[in-house]
């Protein structure tokens, strides 16, 4: 391990409160707005070891396919944490789940397959370093899979967005940000072959700060 991974506290991300919620939302999100169709479409194909950034309370572990040899889950918040090693025992595949911080992931350089980011970029305190790391632990023409929500294509609702992400919404949604770009940050990242689609959660609903979602995959240079 190096000392700049090291340096990161184990709890490198603390909203107990939010966590609670987020733990709660997120299972009628699966449920009742399609989320889970989402999380099976992200992760179809995948082979060999990944690891996935942020993974809250482990929901996308029952979609990993019988091809994946290892996932090593990283999440910084304790009480999400301690949900995902819940979600690890029932899953499929074997999933290690470990606290760290994006900005500094405790692996390896070059040790993984392929990389998974759902719902994740909007909340990391440095975008570019989180995603610099997963291009570090990505075997040359390894495979990043995002699902990310982010800014909205309307000049109406993205204006809403900044004003929400300078003001109330980081502070009652666990450091979330509504208005970020997730496509344009992982091409500035180095990432390769960006394909992506855009659509709105939920289908057919009200139109949410965070409705504007992207599902898409990268690759790394080999």
């Amino acid at each position: 391990m190096s000392s700049r991974t090291a340096r990161v506290p184990r709890d490198a991300v603390h909203h107990p409160l939010f966590a609670r919620f987020y733990a709660r939302f997120s299972v009628s999100a699966d449920t009742k707005g399609g989320v889970g169709a989402l999380r099976a479409e992200l992760l179809t194909g995948l082979s060999g070891r990944v690891i996935e950034v942020g993974a809250g309370n482990g929901l996308n572990f029952a979609y990993y396919p019988a091809a994946v040899s290892e996932v090593v889950a990283i999440e910084p918040e304790r009480h999400l944490r301690q949900l995902a090693v819940e979600a690890a025992r029932g899953a499929d595949v074997p999933v290690d789940v470990v606290p760290g911080a994006a900005e500094a992931l405790p692996v390896k350089s070059e040790a993984f397959d392929a990389a998974v980011a759902s719902l994740v970029l909007c909340t990391v305190r440095d975008v570019p370093r989180a995603l610099a790391e997963v291009r570090r632990v990505l075997r040359p023409g390894g495979e990043l899979r995002f699902f990310e929500h982010g800014v909205a294509p309307s000049a109406g609702m993205a204006r809403t967005q900044r004003v929400l992400d300078r003001t109330v919404w980081p502070l009652l949604f666990g450091g979330c940000h509504t208005g970020r770009d997730p496509v344009a940050a992982i091409e500035a990242a180095g990432f390769e072959d960006v394909t992506y689609r855009s659509f709105v959660v939920p289908e057919g609903g009200p139109k949410l700060p965070s409705s504007y979602c992207v599902l898409g995959t990268a690759r790394k240079q080999s």
